[in-house]
């Protein structure tokens, strides 16, 4: 693959990326008693943890358009996909309801096997390193 389409298929990822971590993040914010329900009962301090994370989203998703901190958002995003699988799969598990989210497999499901994949999207669209799938010439 060539480093122009290997940079190509960087951005579409990268656009991807700062598209849903800058509008969750900014739900997070504008509303985070929303999110209080999926938090699992061991995490302190659940709703600073909420107001927390999506400080962590909105943060990634702008480090990610800067060319100077995008190798770091994409680690730090990778990173933050990993911490907030917890939450996901307690809901998931404990069906715990989060309208207007549905309680079904057919959507936690995909939702859980996507966490790494967003993992991986976060580390390929940072540009650290990271190539696999896809190969340099």
């Amino acid at each position: 693959m060539s480093a122009a389409r290997l940079d190509r298929l960087r951005l579409i990822a990268r656009l991807v990326l700062v598209t849903i971590y800058a509008v969750i993040g900014a739900l997070h914010l504008a509303g985070p008693a929303k999110f209080l329900a999926i938090m699992p009962p061991v995490v302190p301090h659940p709703q600073a943890v909420i107001v927390f994370t999506g400080l962590c989203e909105v943060a990634g998703a702008i480090g990610l358009l800067i060319p100077r901190t995008r190798r770091l958002a994409g680690t730090m995003l990778a990173i933050y996909a990993v911490c907030v699988w917890p939450a996901n799969i307690y809901q998931a598990f404990w069906h715990i309801p989060a309208p207007p989210l549905p309680d079904s497999l057919w959507f936690h499901g995909p939702r859980l096997a996507f966490q790494p994949v967003l993992v991986w999207a976060a580390l390929f669209a940072g540009g650290g390193g990271l190539s696999w799938p896809f190969r340099r010439p």
